[in-house]
C-alpha cells in the first residue's frame, strides 16, 4: 500500500492534519491500531468515564511507581481507537491561555505564538457561545469542530460561578476567549448529544471524500533509508508489512507512542538505543524527555441537599439517563456534567492564571466509584505549569512492550508549594455564601487536614493525573541539541518525518489538550503544505492587578 502521507494515530491531531492534506487533494493513509468508535460507551457524553478504563479502547499504560507519590503507580488513558484520545476523554475544550504559546516562541518554536496560532484555532471551531457571553471576534464559526456549553440548570454550577466572584475573582464570560481568567461556563466538544471526537469532526468527513483511507494495524517502527522516512512498518493479520510514503511520514501517536516509534525507528539518546541493540540514525536525546503532565485533586464537599447527580447512581438512574440519551439525545446523558469551570492566579505576582477547576455535581472518582454515600459534589482542582519533568524510555526494543514511564511528578519542590495553595484557595472559595449554602461538612482532605504535613500527605496519597501527558519530542531550534522538531514539525536528522500531536510541546498549556492538539495537527498540515494563516495581532486580557503589581 502507498500514499503520498502515511499519518500514524487516528487522533486529534492526526485527525486533523490528514483531513486538511487530504482537502488540499494529497492521498492519505491513516494507520490506527485501535477499532471503531461507536457505541453508547463513547458516544454517550455521560458515560465518559467507562472507555478510558476499558482495553478495548484504552492501550492500558502506567506510570512506573512515584517517589513523589508514596510509590503509587499512576493510570495513563491513551486512547486506542478511532478519534484516539478524543474519543475517551472527558470532552472539556481549552484553548489555553495566550502567554502559553508566547511561551513556546520564546523557547525555540518560532511561529507559534498566540498571534500566529490564534487563526488555526479560529479555523477549527464550530462555536456556540455567542448566544451565551463571549466575544464572538475571537473565536470561529465555520470549522469542523463544534464546541458547546452544558445548560447549567443544576443550580450548583452557578452557586460556584458566584462563589468564585465573592472570593474577588474575576468571572468572565469565554475562557477561551480574551479573558481566560475567571469562573464561568465550561465548554465541551459535544454536539446535538453526542461526543463531538476528532473522528467525528476529521475523519469521517475526509472518508467520504476519497483522499483518505484508514488501515487497521500496530504500528512497529519508521522504516528509514538513506536517512529519509519512506514507509511504516506495521502488523496485522498476523504478517507485518510496509506501508510506503512518497512524500512524508507523520507521527500522531500521543506523547508517549510517539517517542517510542521514534525510538524503535532508531531516534533518540544514541546510548539508550544501543543499550536495546538499535541502531543509531540520529542522535537526539531529547526524544522521550521532557515528559509533563498535569496532576489534580479532587476536593469533595457533602451537600445540604438533594441537589446533585447522586440520586441517579444506581442501576435505575443511570438506565434512566441512558434509555433517555439512546432515544432522544437529551436530558443529563447528553453532558459530560463539566458545565462551570474557574481559571484563577495563586498570587498576586503570577501573570497569569496557574491553577484551574472543574466543578462536577456529584463526589465521585474517574473509575466510577463514589467517595462517599449520598449526595455531594466535587471541584478537580491543581496547578497548571509544574516543574516536575520525566521522560519515556524503551523497555524492550520488542514493539509490543509498553514503554516505560517515569513522570516524576512532584520532583520540584516548588510544586508542593503550589499544591498547598491550590487547597486553601479551594476552601476559600468554597467558604464564600454562595456555596457555603450548599455545603454539610468537608469529605475530602477533610477539616483535620490543615498543616502543611498534613496537606502534603492528602496530596502524595490522593493526586490523581489530569490525562494531559506532553513534550515528549518538543519543538525547538535546529541547533537545539534537546529539540526533536524544528518550528516546522520536523524530525532533526530525518528527512520526510514530522510529529504532529501533544509531545511537540515545548511546555503544557493551561488546561485540557484536546484543543491545543487538534490546532497542532491543523497548523502542522499547513506547514507540510507550504502555506500559513495570517497572524492576527489580538491582545489577551491580563489582570490588571498583575500589571498594577509590576510597576
Amino acid at each position: 500500500m502507498e500514499a503520498d502521507y502515511v499519518v500514524i494515530g487516528a487522533g486529534s491531531g492526526g485527525s486533523a492534519l490528514a483531513y486538511r492534506l487530504a482537502e488540499a487533494g494529497k492521498k492519505v493513509i491513516v494507520i490506527e491500531h485501535g477499532g471503531t468508535d461507536e457505541g453508547p460507551f463513547i458516544q454517550m457524553p455521560a458515560a465518559l468515564s467507562y472507555p478510558m478504563n476499558m482495553g478495548l479502547y484504552d492501550w492500558g499504560f502506567g506510570s512506573e511507581p512515584e517517589p513523589g507519590l508514596g510509590g503509587r503507580r499512576l493510570v495513563t488513558p491513551r486512547g486506542k481507537v478511532i478519534g484516539g484520545s478524543s474519543s475517551i476523554n472527558g470532552m472539556v475544550y481549552v484553548r489555553g491561555h495566550a502567554c502559553d504559546f508566547d511561551h513556546w516562541a520564546e523557547q525555540g518554536a518560532a511561529g507559534w505564538a498566540y498571534a500566529d496560532v490564534l487563526p488555526y484555532f479560529k479555523r477549527m471551531e464550530h462555536w456556540h457561545g455567542a448566544g451565551d457571553g463571549g466575544d464572538a471576534d475571537w473565536r470561529g464559526a465555520s470549522g469542523p469542530l463544534h464546541v458547546t456549553r452544558g445548560p447549567r440548570r443544576n443550580p450548583l454550577f452557578g452557586a460556584f460561578i458566584e462563589a468564585g466572584r465573592a472570593a474577588g475573582y474575576p468571572v468572565t464570560a469565554d475562557y477561551n476567549g480574551r479573558q481566560q481568567e475567571g469562573f464561568g461556563p465550561m465548554e465541551a466538544t459535544i454536539w446535538k448529544g453526542r461526543r463531538w471526537s476528532a473522528a467525528n469532526a476529521y475523519l469521517r468527513p475526509a472518508l467520504k471524500g476519497g483522499n483518505l483511507s484508514i488501515v487497521k494495524g500496530f504500528a512497529r517502527k519508521v522504516e528509514i533509508v538513506d536517512g529519509r522516512a519512506t514507509g511504516v512498518e506495521i502488523e496485522r493479520g498476523g504478517q507485518i508489512e510496509v506501508i510506503r510514503a512518497r512524500a512524508e511520514v507523520v507521527l500522531a501517536a500521543s506523547s508517549i507512542n510517539t517517542p517510542k516509534l521514534l525510538m524503535l525507528s532508531g531516534i533518540g539518546a544514541g546510548a539508550h538505543l544501543a543499550e536495546h541493540g538499535i541502531a543509531v540514525v540520529a542522535d537526539r536525546p531529547g526524544v522521550g524527555a521532557n515528559l509533563q503532565d498535569h496532576l489534580e485533586i479532587y476536593m469533595q464537599f457533602a451537600a445540604q441537599h438533594t441537589d446533585t447527580l447522586y440520586k441517579y447512581w444506581n442501576i435505575w438512574g443511570k438506565a434512566l439517563i441512558g434509555a433517555q440519551w439512546l432515544f432522544t439525545k437529551q436530558g443529563l446523558g447528553a453532558s459530560n456534567q463539566f458545565e462551570a469551570c474557574g481559571f484563577i492566579r495563586s498570587d498576586k505576582g503570577i501573570e497569569y492564571p496557574d491553577i484551574q477547576y472543574h466543578f462536577l455535581p456529584i463526589a465521585v472518582r474517574y473509575d466510577g466509584k463514589a467517595a462517599a454515600e449520598g449526595h455531594g459534589f466535587q471541584v478537580h482542582c491543581g496547578p497548571m505549569r509544574s516543574k516536575s519533568r520525566g521522560a519515556v524510555t524503551l523497555r524492550s526494543k520488542d514493539p509490543r512492550q509498553a514503554p516505560v514511564i517515569r513522570f516524576n511528578y512532584m520532583s520540584h519542590p516548588d510544586d508542593w508549594e503550589e499544591f498547598r495553595k491550590v487547597i486553601r484557595l479551594t476552601r476559600e472559595i468554597f467558604a464564600q455564601a454562595p456555596m457555603a449554602a450548599h455545603v454539610k461538612h468537608e469529605i475530602q482532605p477533610g477539616a483535620g487536614v490543615q498543616s502543611d504535613a498534613e496537606i502534603d500527605a492528602f496530596i502524595r496519597d490522593h493526586a490523581e493525573s489530569a490525562y494531559h501527558p506532553c513534550g515528549t519530542a518538543r519543538m525547538g531550534r535546529a541547533d537545539d541539541p534537546m529539540a526533536v522538531v524544528d518550528p516546522e514539525g520536523r524530525v532533526i536528522g530525518v528527512e520526510g518525518l514530522r510529529v504532529a500531536d501533544s509531545s511537540v510541546f515545548p511546555r503544557v498549556t493551561n488546561g485540557n489538550l484536546n484543543g491545543p492538539s487538534i490546532m497542532t495537527g491543523e497548523k502542522m498540515a499547513d506547514h507540510i503544505l507550504g502555506r500559513r494563516l495570517a497572524p492576527e495581532n489580538a491582545e489577551p486580557w491580563i489582570n490588571p492587578n498583575w500589571r498594577a503589581a509590576q510597576r
